[in-house]
């Protein structure tokens, strides 16, 4: 049960990586304010980082991860892409950002609790990942 947890709750947390990656590598290129642009990125990095932690521990236990789901996928590229050409600005990066922040936030705090067997390594992991939106959301809000 540990291990079958433990590899589920890797596989959610590869794909809200993915997600939250894709999302901000997204925006990236509309983005006017340098200090906005400088949590962004910082943020990508992190996520990036996580996500070598994540590569390994699913090697580890020979699972290939988890991609996001083509239709959330999808809905958030069509969302983005809508808004963006109706206002491009900061504030409308910084509103998609957020939502999609504390659409992970939400994601990863129910897999948290849905697979209480995990190890506590990957809960770390889902801890960390869920801090990293929570501070992006908060470190964005003067833009909103």
């Amino acid at each position: 049960m540990v291990e079958q947890d433990t590899i589920k709750l890797l596989r959610e947390c590869d794909a809200g990586v993915k997600m939250g990656v894709a999302s901000i590598d997204e925006v990236l290129e509309y983005v006017k304010s340098e200090e906005l642009k400088d949590y962004l990125t910082t943020c990508m990095d992190e996520h990036n980082k996580l996500n070598e932690e994540l590569q390994q521990l699913l090697d580890k236990y020979s699972d290939e991860g988890k991609d996001p789901n083509p239709i959330a996928k999808g809905m958030s590229w069509m969302k983005t892409n809508m808004k963006l050409i109706v206002n491009e600005s900061d504030h409308t990066i910084a509103d998609l950002i957020t939502d999609g922040c504390n659409m992970g936030v939400k994601s990863l705090n129910r897999y948290l609790n849905q697979y209480k067997a995990a190890d506590e390594v990957s809960k770390d992991i889902c801890k960390r990942l869920i801090n990293l939106e929570e501070k992006l959301a908060i470190d964005i809000r003067k833009f909103l």
